[in-house]
Formats: C-alpha cells, sequence, structure tokens
C-alpha cells in the first residue's frame, strides 16, 4: 500500500489550493479515504472523509464550507480543495484509509498559509 500526496505549498491568506493524494497497492474503490493534517506541536485533526463510491463526504467543523474532498476512482486518487486559506490551515496534511484493522498514511504535504 502506498499513498502520495502532492500539492502543499506556501500561499497567502485567502488563496486556494488542491492536494493530490495518488494511491496504489490496493483497491481504491472499495475504501473511504480521509485527509489529517497536523499543526507544530497540536495534535492531528481529521480534516475530511469521502466513502468509496464518493456519495458521502464529512468535514470538521473548522473547514466546512471552504474544504472539499473528492476522488476519482479511475485515477486512484483522492483530492483536497482547500479555498479561503486561513493562518490557521497551516500544518502538515496526510491522506490516510483503513484497510481492514490497519491505517496506512501517505508521507504528508506541508501547506503554510503566510502573509
Amino acid at each position: 500500500v502506498q499513498l502520495v500526496e502532492s500539492g502543499g505549498g506556501l500561499v497567502q491568506p485567502g488563496a486556494s489550493l488542491r492536494l493530490s493524494c495518488a494511491a496504489s497497492g490496493f483497491t481504491f474503490s472499495r475504501y473511504a479515504m480521509s485527509w489529517s493534517r497536523q499543526a507544530p506541536g497540536q495534535e492531528r485533526e481529521l480534516v475530511a472523509t469521502i466513502t468509496y463510491v464518493g456519495g458521502t463526504t464529512n468535514y470538521a467543523d473548522s473547514v466546512k464550507g471552504r474544504f472539499t474532498i473528492s476522488r476519482d476512482n479511475a485515477k486512484k486518487t483522492v483530492y483536497l480543495q482547500m479555498n479561503s486559506l486561513k493562518s490557521e490551515d497551516t500544518a502538515v496534511y496526510y491522506c490516510h484509509s483503513k484497510l481492514g484493522l490497519s491505517t496506512f498514511w501517505g508521507q504528508g504535504t506541508q501547506v503554510t498559509v503566510s502573509s
């Protein structure tokens, strides 16, 4: 199982970014996918989850209305569209998925929101 995030970077407040997570090594279309983030000195926070068919999404209150999770099962990729970014969104963002009893994580991508 491999999850590889990309798309992070340094942006100004109010800007947008789209994160991608390319999956391999498992039947992507059969599993829910999630994004979490961790800021320095803080606990990891679950940001968004999407079901395996993409019909249901859930968001943390802190990002609701600004972030959108989506997936392309043909490309085995999950996305996180982040709009109206704030300084408090600065964190390392991870995609992950629970396969049976194990949860697999990507290596993370840094998002920094600063003027």
